[in-house]
C-alpha cells in the first residue's frame, strides 16, 4: 500500500489497457474515474473500487465503509427546560419540529420584517444533545465543536462559507469526528424551545453568545426598512456569492412546519429534482458526465448540464438522489429555462419533494383540484423586474435551409399509431414535447454550450422524425 490521500489531493492510476483514472480525497469523501466507481447506485461517500483499495490497502477501505454503515436517524431525546421557564415545542423521536419558510411572492410588504443572510449551507437542529438533520439523522460533530453548546434546541445552519455548499455537505456528513469540521460553524438563528416573539427568542441566543464563539455564533439580523432597502441588501448579498435573504415577521412564533412568517427572497428560482439518468460527456467532458437527466414530481424531465466543478463531473451525484438546481424563469409548457445544478441535498427526500410540491399546488390552486402540479418554484423575481412578454408568432410551416423553426410541431398517424413530436428552440437549448395526439404528452429539455449547436442538433433530431414519416403541420 502506498500514502494515503491528504484532504484535497489526487493520485493518477493506471487501469486496464490504456486507460488512466483519478484517484481522489475532498474531506473525506474518496472517489475514482473509473466506470466501477462511477456508475454505483450508491451515494458517493459509499462507494468503493478496486483501485481505491489498492491504494488504501483492504483495511483502511473496509474500516471507511463500515463507519457509515453505522448512521441511522436518530432519536432525539425530550429535553427539559423547564427550569428556564419555557413552554415551547421540545424534541421527540424521529424529524425535529422545525419552523420552514414559504417564497416570497410579492404579496407581502416586507417593511419592519427581520432581514438577514441566506445560508449556503446545512440545515441542523441542536437537541441539546446533538445536531440532527431535517430527515432525523444524527450529525457527528466533534466534542470539542459542541462544546459551548448549551443542553437546550437550538436552530441553525452548519455553514462552511459562500459558494462552499458541496464542501460543506461533505464535511458533516462524515462519521469520523474529522478536523475538516474546523471549517464548519454553527450560525444560529433562532432558540425552539423558548416562548415568546421572534424577538425575545433572539436575545436569548445572544444572551449565550454574546459574542462569536469558537464554533458558533449568532446569525445577524436587522429589521428591512423598506423595498428599496431590501433590493439593495439583496444584491450586496448576491455579490458576494449569497443565496439570498430570508425574512421573518416581527413578533411572531416558532411553530412546526412551513410558515407564512418566515419568506425566502431569491433572484433565481430553485427547485429540487431527482436524478434518473446520467448523460455521458463529449469534448473535454469525453470520459465522464456530459449532464444530469433530472425528473420533477409532476413527471417533466429535462438535462442539468451546466454547474458543476471537474470533481462532480468525475464523481455526478447518484441516481436516484435529489438535488438542487437553479434557473431564470419557467417555458411555456413549464420547463426551467437554463437550469444550473446547486448540489445534492442530504435533508430531503422524494417522498419529501413530492408532498412539498402537492402543497404548494394546493396552495395556488385550491384543494380538490385535478390539474397536475408544478414542481419547480415559479415565484416572480423580487428585485428584476421581468421583460415584458414578447407576443408569440406562428411558428412558419417549414424553415429556411438553415435557419431553424423556433417551434416545429409533426404528427405520425400509421399502423394504430397516432402520435406527435414538436420541437421549441431557444438559444443554446431546445425543447422536446412528444406523445399521443390530444394528449399533454412529455417534455425533455437539451443544453449546449452554444445556440449554433443547439440549432444543428435540433435539426438532426427534426429530420429523422421525418425520415420514420413524422409529417409537420
Amino acid at each position: 500500500m502506498t500514502a494515503d490521500l491528504n484532504d484535497g489531493e489526487t493520485a493518477q492510476v493506471k487501469g486496464s489497457g490504456s486507460s488512466v483514472y483519478t484517484l481522489r480525497n475532498t474531506a473525506g469523501v474518496y472517489s475514482c474515474t473509473c466506470p466501477a466507481w462511477m456508475h454505483q447506485g450508491l451515494p458517493i461517500e459509499k462507494r468503493t473500487c478496486k483501485h481505491l483499495r489498492a491504494r488504501r490497502g483492504d483495511e483502511a477501505e473496509t474500516a471507511r465503509l463500515g463507519s457509515l454503515l453505522q448512521g441511522r436517524p436518530v432519536r432525539t431525546p425530550k429535553v427539559s427546560s423547564a427550569a428556564e421557564g419555557d413552554s415551547g415545542p421540545q424534541a421527540s423521536v424521529g424529524e425535529p419540529p422545525l419552523l420552514l419558510a414559504h417564497k416570497w411572492e410579492l404579496d407581502v410588504d416586507l417593511a419592519g420584517w427581520w432581514m438577514s443572510e441566506k445560508l449556503d449551507g446545512v440545515r441542523a437542529y441542536w437537541n441539546g444533545q446533538t445536531f440532527v438533520s431535517r430527515l432525523g439523522n444524527a450529525f457527528h460533530a466533534p466534542k470539542w465543536f459542541t462544546a459551548a453548546l448549551p443542553p437546550t434546541p437550538l436552530d441553525g445552519e452548519l455553514w462552511g462559507g459562500r459558494k462552499k455548499f458541496q464542501r460543506t455537505v461533505g464535511i458533516v456528513k462524515r462519521q469520523d469526528q474529522s478536523e475538516a469540521w474546523k471549517e464548519i460553524r454553527y450560525l444560529i438563528f433562532d432558540a425552539p424551545a423558548q416562548s415568546g416573539p421572534f424577538e425575545a427568542r433572539l436575545e436569548h441566543c445572544r444572551s449565550l453568545f454574546p459574542t462569536p464563539g469558537e464554533w458558533a455564533e449568532v446569525h445577524a439580523h436587522e429589521p428591512c426598512r423598506d423595498v428599496t432597502h431590501l433590493r439593495e441588501e439583496l444584491a450586496r448579498v448576491e455579490a458576494l456569492g449569497g443565496e439570498g435573504l430570508m425574512m421573518r415577521k416581527p413578533g411572531s412564533a416558532y411553530v412546526a412546519g412551513r410558515s407564512e412568517t418566515l419568506l425566502k427572497v431569491k433572484s433565481f428560482h430553485d427547485a429540487e429534482a431527482r436524478v434518473i439518468e446520467h448523460s455521458a460527456g463529449t469534448g473535454r467532458h469525453q470520459g465522464r458526465l456530459g449532464a444530469l437527466v433530472v425528473e420533477l414530481p409532476d413527471g417533466t424531465t429535462f438535462n442539468v448540464g451546466t454547474g458543476f466543478s471537474d470533481r462532480e463531473r468525475e464523481a455526478p451525484p447518484a441516481i436516484g438522489s435529489v438535488i438542487t438546481f437553479r434557473y431564470q424563469e419557467l417555458s411555456d409548457i413549464g420547463v426551467p429555462r437554463f437550469p444550473s445544478y446547486v448540489g445534492v441535498r442530504i435533508d430531503l427526500d422524494w417522498a419529501m419533494v413530492k408532498a412539498q410540491a402537492g402543497q404548494a399546488h394546493k396552495k395556488v390552486h385550491g384543494a380538490g383540484t385535478d390539474a397536475a402540479v408544478n414542481a419547480p418554484r415559479s415565484a416572480p423575481a423580487p428585485v428584476r423586474a421581468p421583460a415584458p412578454a414578447p407576443v408569440a408568432a406562428p411558428a412558419p410551416a417549414r424553415a429556411p435551409s438553415g435557419s431553424p423553426a423556433p417551434r416545429r410541431y409533426f404528427e405520425f398517424v400509421a399502423d394504430g399509431s397516432s402520435k406527435f413530436w414538436e420541437i421549441t428552440l431557444d438559444g443554446a437549448q431546445f425543447t422536446v414535447r412528444y406523445g399521443k395526439i390530444g394528449a399533454g404528452g412529455q417534455t425533455t429539455l437539451k443544453t449546449y454550450d452554444t445556440p449554433e449547436q443547439a440549432a444543428r442538433e435540433a435539426e438532426k433530431l427534426t429530420q429523422e422524425k421525418m425520415r420514420k414519416g413524422y409529417a409537420e403541420k
